[in-house]
């Protein structure tokens, strides 16, 4: 019992409420030794403490340190990404050190150095809930790319499409489509692959017949990886229908994988096309975030800690704000009262 974490998140809303606490009592069940029982402790700056199921409600962050002792607990953070350098600045200064980020880790790289800052300042140990990586179909492309039981991996290429009209009119949190989907398929990318250099990208408005919503509707990029790989993504959120298919080519095999699409159904699907042999199909179950929950708090259990992903995060936030500066630059070619996207480099 003494080994065991207990949970706070900060931020209910729905990546806090809606994935986090679900993933957390799926979590609990599969590693009872890991996760501690009993109620989570939560606090939203925005909501109050107003009674949410599964949960304690602490009235101030300062409050939540009598409930959840920051040496032995995980901090959820799922409060929206423009306050992200502040709110860890308030956990380090109360002693919590170990922090679950919600996606993404910064909207620009003057948003990631703050956070290298305060990171730097209380010594956080943070994981950005990036859970494909965790998935278990990404483990086993993993596991094809290091074999190499197919040949050289040559080119991966990502769709991710989803209807995202009402929650991105009612609930504008992200900047652009870039900040919704694109950072999972972009960190799998970089885990497979490693390393690359930004080749193109371009995004669009979400347009209906009585709204517009400038760059929430499409995002696509182009990536060089420095293994010699090229990776492709494409998330259409005015996409009719709901898909997350990845693609891997290898120079003996195809690899075309499906991720789970939402919180009903946690199947994935793989199929592998060999030349002069019949395509395998695989279907299996792929709970991912309780997964990811897993594998952190294990590794927060660990002493010394280890980097974990945070590399990856950090250059999938440096791409995709290069992908944003070349989109808002041409943008302002044809738009010029367009607001640039530009930010300074942390070097």
């Amino acid at each position: 019992m003494s080994r065991m974490l207990h949970s706070f998140v900060v931020g209910l809303g729905r990546s806090g409420q809606g994935l986090h606490l679900p993933s957390l009592a799926k979590a609990r069940a599969v590693a009872p030794d890991l996760v501690a029982p009993g109620p989570v402790t939560a606090f939203d700056p925005f909501l109050g403490p107003e009674p949410v199921p599964g949960t304690v409600m602490a009235h101030s962050l300062e409050e939540a340190v009598r409930r959840a002792p920051p040496h032995r607990s995980v901090v959820h953070l799922c409060t929206p990404p423009h306050l992200r350098s502040g709110m860890l600045d308030r956990l380090g200064r109360l002693g919590y050190r170990k922090i679950i980020v919600e996606k993404p880790l910064a909207l620009d790289l003057a948003g990631l150095a703050a956070v290298a800052r305060v990171r730097r300042r209380w010594g956080l140990d943070l994981t950005v809930s990036t859970q494909w990586l965790d998935s278990a179909l990404t483990r086993r492309l993993r596991t094809a790319v290091e074999g190499r039981d197919h040949g050289r991996l040559r080119c991966i290429r990502v769709v991710q499409n989803k209807p995202r009209f009402t929650r991105s009119a009612q609930a504008p949190g992200h900047p652009t489509a870039f900040d919704v989907e694109v950072p999972h398929s972009l960190a799998v990318a970089l885990s497979l692959a490693g390393g690359a250099r930004l080749v193109t990208a371009a995004w669009e408005d979400m347009a209906t017949e009585r709204m517009r919503l400038p760059r929430l509707g499409r995002a696509r990029l182009r990536l060089d990886h420095h293994s010699g790989v090229r990776t492709e993504i494409d998330s259409d959120l005015t996409s009719p229908v709901r898909e997350r298919r990845i693609t891997l080519e290898f120079e003996g095999a195809t690899l075309t994988g499906h991720y789970p699409c939402g919180e009903t159904d946690h199947t994935a699907q793989l199929r592998v096309a060999v030349a002069g042999h019949e395509t395998s199909r695989s279907v299996f179950a792929d709970d991912a975030l309780p997964a990811f929950f897993v594998s952190a708090y294990a590794r927060y259990r660990r002493s010394p800690y280890g980097p974990g992903t945070l590399p990856v995060q950090v250059d999938t936030v440096r791409l995709l704000t290069e992908a944003k500066d070349l989109c808002a630059v041409r943008e302002s070619e044809t738009r010029p009262t367009e607001e640039a996207h530009s930010v300074p480099s942390i070097g």
